[in-house]
């Protein structure tokens, strides 16, 4: 009787462990699959980021100034004198009726810019307008927003530089519905003849550029409210 009661008690200690042993493979081989998967996920994700981007840079590279740019008015946002100066070339050239420059720093004025371009006092005072007011290329947008609505423009040239230009577009048409945007890309890097991504200050624009420029949409396509990027309006929301 105890030699059957003890073979039972193998029995069964027998098959408790083959349960164990089963129930542990499975549970190795669900990880292994869920490595697996989350690995083939994130080789997807890397592989569309990397598409996406040189998606970006390829439009970059492919944005030419128009021949015989025209429009109400001209807005440059700031970053380097380039763009400004090839803002002032336009306005004198006829291009548009003013010229709007957004986001220069407190402390620089009307005169130093001037200067800067060689510009006449003539040409800044009837058809020049610093603005102070934007941080950002938000604010950017803004400003010119208020700018469009006390002139009752129609169309603007907007310059700026070529990596700058899809995202200043994105914030500027969601800040000025209606108004016709003229893209007058300023090329400080030829992407298309040069290998931009052996150089790394050009390889950091551009991937700055885009992960920004990503963020911007997924937070246009989510509809999350943002700040306006004006100084005026950051101060009174301080006090």
């Amino acid at each position: 009787m105890m030699a059957d009661e003890t073979s039972e008690a193998e029995t069964s200690g027998e098959t408790e462990r083959k349960r164990l042993a089963r129930r542990t493979r499975r549970h190795v081989s669900f990880r292994r699959q869920l490595v697996r998967l989350t690995f083939y996920v994130m080789l997807v994700v890397a592989g569309c980021g990397t598409a996406s981007l040189l998606y970006f840079a390829d439009q970059v590279a492919s944005l030419q100034p128009p021949v015989d740019p025209k429009a109400d008015a001209i807005v440059v946002l700031t970053g380097g004198f380039q763009r400004i100066d090839q803002a002032v070339d336009l306005l004198k050239a006829g291009a548009g009726q003013r010229l709007l420059i957004s986001g220069v720093h407190p402390t620089t004025t009307s005169s130093q810019i001037r200067r800067n371009t060689q510009s006449s006092a003539d040409l800044f005072r009837c058809c020049v307008d610093i603005g102070h007011d934007a941080i950002d290329t938000i604010g950017n947008a803004h400003e010119t927003a208020n700018w469009i609505r006390n002139n009752g423009y129609k169309s603007i040239l907007v310059v700026t530089n070529n990596y700058h230009m899809p995202r200043s577009l994105l914030e500027l048409r969601r800040a000025n519905p209606g108004i016709a945007f003229v893209p007058y890309p300023v090329v400080n890097s030829d992407l298309k003849s040069t290998n931009w991504m052996a150089n790394p200050m050009v390889l950091k624009s551009i991937l700055t550029e885009y992960a920004k420029l990503t963020v911007a949409s997924l937070r246009d396509l989510l509809g999350t409210p943002t700040d306006s990027g004006l100084r005026t309006e950051r101060a009174q929301s301080a006090q």
